[in-house]
């Protein structure tokens, strides 16, 4: 008699920023400190939130643009390695989530595999992850420098993926940038409602929505 088949672990990879932690008063604290090192004035919260998403080359650009300078300039690259640089270590002002660790807790019992593909750099992802204590929660961190590519190229979702395993997928975001990395990587998308998206729901492509973490770990089940 042939043995069965190993059945391979279920994986949920997360989107970082509006998705698992509530990052924009870190971003906003760590924009207006680098602006002043340029002597820039500072940007209100919700101009700096409308940045988030694309990755720092997008953020610098948009900073730089809303100060009046060229956003393609000479400074770029210099306000971008200090941003960067103050990032690794400006951590005050990340913040999880209501029911995120519950809900990975239970995830992780249920046997799901868990991983996070963001835009943001590898090591400020990597400091954030450590200041809200979910670093060792999760198999496979890929940040927006890790790769050739970033989201909604889906060569990121598919590279965390293969690091877990390659088991069936669900994908879990907040933003257009992710709905979008789903549709291109033909992956299960569910989207949290509390982030930082611009569109309406009913606009976006998703398999599923939640605004409470409690739904989560019901949702992914549908998806093994």
């Amino acid at each position: 008699m042939n043995a069965p088949a190993l059945r391979t672990a279920p994986v949920v990879i997360f989107d970082l920023d509006g998705t698992l932690i509530d990052s924009a008063p870190a971003i906003h604290r760590v924009s207006n400190l680098v602006l002043a090192d340029f002597d820039l004035p500072p940007l209100d919260a919700d101009t700096v939130r409308s940045f988030v998403g694309k990755g720092t080359p997008n953020l610098v650009r948009q900073l730089l643009e809303a100060s009046g300078k060229d956003p393609e300039g000479a400074i770029f690259d210099e306000v971008h390695d200090r941003l960067v640089a103050r990032y690794e270590k400006e951590v005050e002002g990340n913040t999880l989530y209501p029911g995120v660790v519950t809900a990975l807790e239970a995830l992780t019992e249920a046997g799901f595999r868990l991983g996070i593909c963001t835009n943001k750099p590898y090591r400020p992802a990597e400091a954030a992850l450590h200041h809200v204590g979910l670093f060792d929660t999760f198999e496979a961190l890929l940040g927006g420098d890790s790769l050739a590519t970033r989201k909604p190229d889906p060569a990121m979702l598919h590279h965390v993926h293969r690091q877990l395993g390659g088991g069936p997928m669900l994908y879990v975001g907040d933003s257009e940038v992710d709905a979008e990395t789903a549709v291109n990587a033909r992956a299960p998308f569910a989207l949290y409602t509390e982030g930082y998206r611009k569109t309406p729901v009913a606009d976006l492509p998703h398999h599923a929505t939640f605004s409470d973490y409690a739904a989560l770990p019901g949702i992914a089940e549908r998806f093994q």
